[in-house]
């Protein structure tokens, strides 16, 4: 299925890029079709001029400019049509791109260098280049985009949370055409591939209002108006002399030192229009739409509903406003129409009411707009994905005689299809430690990453890269990637201690949830017979707590950990020598690791390392 939808994808971008091709054609022609509009007309005109005379050269530049206008619109049709087609042909290239994970033609929309502070964001290659957030990130808003990233690296999971956002997936799983062009639609708005941030729009209504009565001035100004020209009709009659001129100079002195605070309020509003524009074509789709047999994405989007509140119609008077005001940048008819009229005065006051009414509504609806982006991208990751399903949670109070942790066929959403090796995998009590064990290369950290990065999809509410996943909530918690900082004066092996003693307080909290924890070579940073010792009080630390947990490790010494603490349990990766050649199957056994291969990889690679021992042999 996935290869079918892959197909479909390349004939939609074929099909969009012979229509472009088409589309741009006639717009070159409409160019040459303008240009000989213009001189014709200009000179049939001018002929007219001295043949006949001026007016048909009148007659003629009006019926040249209407058809010059007509020409005009249609050609803007035309373009309008190719920056759709164009905005819609990337957002395809873009699917063909995830499905085949083609990061050189994914955008760099990550926003964030992973934290390697955080329990686990860093070490699974959540956030940062060619990330799994990097990989299923098809928000327009930098909000949208975080909120992706909150729920991926969320610490400790909530139960309701993870449903309701499953239950949107699921249904937004299937609207394909609703995802697609709700980004259409906030992409053509935006004119850019860049990010929409809210930051600006939201300091814009917390913002304070200007200190100046702007109602009280409305009335005090049009009072002015209204006496100016009373003052000017009685002066035109000759009933009194002519006074208006005195009012007149007053009126447009207080005009002029009100400028000021009208000129903020419409410069704040005007930096904002194209931020409004896009959220009023955002708006208005998220109206307009059916919601047939989707309850949960009809519940989410019930603010949109409305239609005594609909934010169409508050950004609509917005937008009309702010378009009010473009006449500030002809200084004379600025001048000439707030002489008559308190055009600034009303326009102000009127842009304060909205803004008041609009800080009200309008971050309930940028919310409800982030949350179906997030849901939205990984709706769209089950959908370029088909093979992966959703994950199924056992509550803790039927926790008896179920597996904690039951993955079928898992594999790692950033491996590619043909390069994947699915595995199974079962935690069944509390306390459980596995450790793995393996040869360099043979999959032992991809496999440590490969569960964890389907629990935090799975507690974000996303279908997970297994054919079954049976889990409860955990806390997660890994160590894989420790890094060490020149800067602060950390080495490698005390930021190693470092972490692993947060992994063991974490372990030893009194907390609902039990922990999930990874730890990728304990101890790597330190020498053998010390790492040796350290690694054993480590993991007796770390057996019959509260959680779960799986270690991957070298020293085929800890293997021997099972025989006297039964909740530890050995699997192993293996490989082989073939035609002087490593080959690695990467599947998960049972049991430690029979065989080593550091020195094979040495001599291989032409160092000078001796012959195979009687163990290697083995």
């Amino acid at each position: 299925m996935k290869e079918t939808r892959l197909h479909a994808h390349q004939r939609q971008v074929r099909r969009l890029q012979r229509r472009l091709e088409q589309l741009q054609q006639t717009s070159q022609h409409y160019s040459w079709i303008r240009v000989g509009i213009f001189l014709g007309g200009l000179t049939l005109s001018g002929i007219a001029l001295f043949q006949v005379g001026d007016w048909l050269f009148w007659g003629g530049l009006v019926v040249t400019a209407l058809i010059f206008g007509l020409v005009v619109r249609c050609h803007q049709q035309v373009e309008r049509s190719i920056a759709r087609h164009t905005t819609w042909q990337a957002i395809k290239i873009t699917q063909i791109a995830r499905m085949q994970l083609d990061w050189t033609h994914l955008p760099a929309t990550f926003i964030e260098q992973p934290r390697y502070e955080h329990p686990f964001e860093a070490d699974l290659d959540i956030v940062g280049a060619r990330s799994l957030h990097h990989l299923i990130d098809t928000t327009s808003s930098r909000a949208g985009s975080l909120r992706l990233r909150d729920w991926l690296t969320t610490p400790v999971p909530d139960m309701e949370q993870v449903m309701q956002r499953q239950q949107r997936i699921r249904e937004l799983m299937r609207q394909r055409h609703f995802r697609e062009q709700l980004t259409l639609h906030a992409r053509l708005a935006a004119r850019t591939a860049e990010k929409w941030d809210a930051q600006r729009l939201l300091a814009w209504l917390d913002g304070s209002a200007p200190t100046a009565p702007l109602g009280r001035l409305l009335v005090l100004f049009s009072a002015f108006i209204l006496l100016n020209l009373s003052l000017l009709v009685l002066n035109a009659v000759g009933l009194l002399p002519p006074i208006w001129q005195v009012t007149l100079v007053l009126y447009l002195v207080l005009l002029l030192a009100m400028a000021r605070v009208t000129g903020q309020v419409f410069d704040e509003a005007t930096a904002l229009r194209e931020a409004l524009e896009q959220l009023l074509a955002v708006f208005r789709y998220l109206e307009t739409y059916g919601y047939h047999n989707t309850p949960h994405l009809a519940a989410l989007c019930t603010p949109f509903r409305s239609e005594s509140q609909r934010p169409s119609h508050h950004l609509a008077r917005i937008t009309r406003v702010v378009a009010a005001t473009g006449l500030r940048g002809n200084p004379f008819a600025w001048f000439f129409l707030n002489a008559a009229l308190p055009w600034d005065m009303y326009f102000a006051y009127r842009l304060r009411q909205l803004k008041r009414n609009l800080a009200a509504h309008l971050p309930i609806w940028m919310d409800v707009w982030f949350e179906l982006e997030a849901a939205g991208a990984l709706a769209n990751l089950a959908y370029l994905n088909p093979e992966y399903t959703f994950p199924t949670f056992t509550p803790a109070a039927e926790q008896t005689g179920t597996p904690l942790l039951r993955g079928q066929g898992l594999g790692h959403p950033l491996l590619p299809d043909g390069a994947k090796v699915r595995n199974d995998f079962a935690v069944n009590t509390p306390g459980e430690v596995a450790i793995i064990t393996g040869s360099n290369m043979a999959g032992k950290s991809t496999f440590l990453r490969t569960v964890g990065i389907n629990l935090a999809l799975a507690y974000a509410g996303s279908p997970v890269d297994a054919t079954r996943f049976q889990i409860r909530l955990f806390r997660l918690f890994t160590c894989i990637k420790v890094s060490d900082s020149v800067t602060d004066g950390i080495s490698y092996f005390y930021a190693e201690v470092r972490r692993l003693k947060a992994l063991l307080a974490e372990l030893q909290q009194t907390h609902p949830l039990p922990l999930f924890f990874c730890i990728d070579e304990i101890f790597r940073g330190t020498n053998n017979r010390e790492r040796l010792i350290g690694s054993r009080a480590y993991i007796r630390a770390l057996v019959g707590g509260h959680g779960i947990g799986m270690i991957s490790t070298h020293d085929l010494d800890l293997v021997q950990l099972a025989e006297e603490l039964p909740p530890v349990h050995n699997y192993h990766f293996r490989d082989a020598v073939t035609d002087g050649r490593m080959v690695f199957d990467y599947r998960l056994r049972p049991g430690p690791c029979p065989t080593t291969n550091a020195l094979t990889i040495m001599r291989t690679e032409g160092l000078p390392v001796p012959g195979p021992t009687m163990d290697e042999a083995e």
